[in-house]
C-alpha cells in the first residue's frame, strides 16, 4: 500500500491506522420514528434509495469478528449509529450484546431515545454497553417539537433521566446527551448544557449543523457559501472510519443519504481488504490533492469543514478515549 501522508497534518497519525479503521459505524436500520429538520431522514424515505431495511445480524456478527481480529489494536471504538433509529431494529439488543461480548472494544449506541422506556433501558443496559448518546437537540418542549418533529420532550427527557439513574446505578455505562446547535435551538445552548450536567450526564456534546453530506440543501448552500474563499482540507473520514449500512455495504461516509460513498458489498470482502485496498487508497490520493473530479460525492460536499484532525481539537473520538482512561 502507498503511504499517502503528503501533508504531515494530513495521513495516518496518532490514532488513525492505515491496518483497519479506528472507528467502525454499524447503521443497523434505514427506519425512523422522527422527523428532524437538519436531518435528510424525510426525503430520503420517500426517494428511490429507501427500503426500510435492516442490517442482517449475521453481518453484524461478522464485522464485530473482523473488528476482534483484524482490528485488534486498531479500532478503538464501534458505533452504532446511522440513518436510522437503532432501537427500531428487532435485534438490535443481541447484536449490541455480541459486539460488547466478542469485540474487544468500546461499544456505543446512538438512539433519539423516545422508544427508551424502562423496559428498554433494562435491556440495553444488560448488554453492558460501554455508552450511551441521545441526540436531544433542545431544551424545551417547544423548541424540541419544532427540531425534533414527531417527538415529545416530556417522554423523551423521563426515559433520559430514567436511563442516567440506572446507569449511574450499575456503574458500567457512560450516557452521553448532544445537541446540534443551529438556528432554532441556538438561544437554549447554554441553558441544556447546565439542565444535563446537573443531572449527571457523563458529557454533554454540542455538535456543529452539518448539511448530510449535501443532502439538506439549505443547509449545504448556506456552507458552501460560508466556505467559498476558504481553502478546501482533506476530510478525515477516509482515514478514520468505515461503515456498514443496512444493505450489507461498507461505505467511506457516515453521511451518505445517496449510496455515493458505497466502497464494496460486505459479504464478498472484508474491512482490512477495503481500507487496504485500491478504492481506499485512491479516495485519500483525491483528498489530499484536491482532485474530486473522480469522487463527485466528495466534491460537493461542504461538511469536511466540520471533521476535526487530531491536532485541530477534541472530536467524539477524544470522549471516548476519557471514558477508557475513567473506566
Amino acid at each position: 500500500m502507498v503511504e499517502l501522508g503528503a501533508e504531515p497534518q494530513y495521513g495516518f497519525l496518532g490514532r488513525l491506522k492505515a491496518a483497519f479503521p479506528s472507528q467502525v459505524v454499524v447503521d443497523s436500520t434505514e427506519i425512523c420514528n422522527l422527523a428532524c429538520i437538519h436531518c435528510p431522514h424525510p426525503v430520503f424515505k420517500k426517494s428511490e434509495h429507501y427500503s426500510g431495511r435492516h442490517l442482517p445480524a449475521e453481518l453484524n456478527e461478522k464485522l464485530i469478528d473482523e473488528v476482534a481480529g483484524a482490528g485488534r489494536g486498531c479500532t478503538e471504538y464501534v458505533r452504532y449509529s446511522g440513518s436510522g433509529e437503532p432501537l427500531l431494529h428487532p435485534r438490535i439488543f443481541p447484536m449490541l450484546e455480541y459486539a460488547v461480548a466478542h469485540s474487544g472494544v468500546v461499544v456505543s449506541l446512538t438512539t433519539n431515545g423516545v422508544l427508551l422506556d424502562e423496559r428498554r433501558v433494562e435491556h440495553l443496559l444488560a448488554t453492558g454497553i460501554s455508552v450511551v448518546d441521545i441526540s436531544l437537540d433542545a431544551f424545551t418542549p417547544e423548541t424540541y417539537a419544532a427540531v425534533r418533529v414527531k417527538g415529545d420532550l416530556t417522554v423523551t427527557r423521563a426515559n433520559v433521566l430514567s436511563l442516567l439513574r440506572r446507569a449511574h446505578e450499575t456503574r458500567r455505562t457512560k450516557v452521553v446527551v448532544s445537541y446540534i446547535e443551529q438556528p432554532q435551538n441556538r438561544h437554549e445552548t447554554a441553558a441544556f448544557e447546565a439542565y444535563w450536567k446537573a443531572e449527571g450526564a457523563d458529557c454533554v456534546v454540542v455538535r456543529r449543523l452539518h448539511s448530510g453530506a449535501g443532502a439538506v440543501g439549505g443547509i449545504a448552500d448556506s456552507l458552501r457559501q460560508t466556505l467559498a474563499s476558504a481553502p478546501r482540507r482533506p476530510c478525515l473520514y477516509p482515514w478514520e472510519r468505515v461503515l456498514l449500512n443496512p444493505r450489507g455495504e461498507l461505505a467511506f461516509c457516515p453521511q451518505d443519504w445517496v449510496h455515493g460513498s458505497i466502497v464494496a458489498d460486505y459479504r464478498d470482502t472484508t474491512v482490512a481488504e477495503a481500507w487496504q485496498g485500491r478504492f481506499y487508497e485512491n479516495l485519500r490520493r483525491a483528498h489530499l490533492s484536491g482532485d474530486y473530479s473522480s469522487h463527485a460525492f466528495c466534491g460537493q460536499c461542504p461538511d469536511w469543514s466540520a471533521t476535526r484532525w487530531p491536532h485541530q481539537g477534541r472530536s467524539y473520538a477524544d470522549m471516548i478515549q476519557d471514558f477508557k482512561e475513567r473506566a
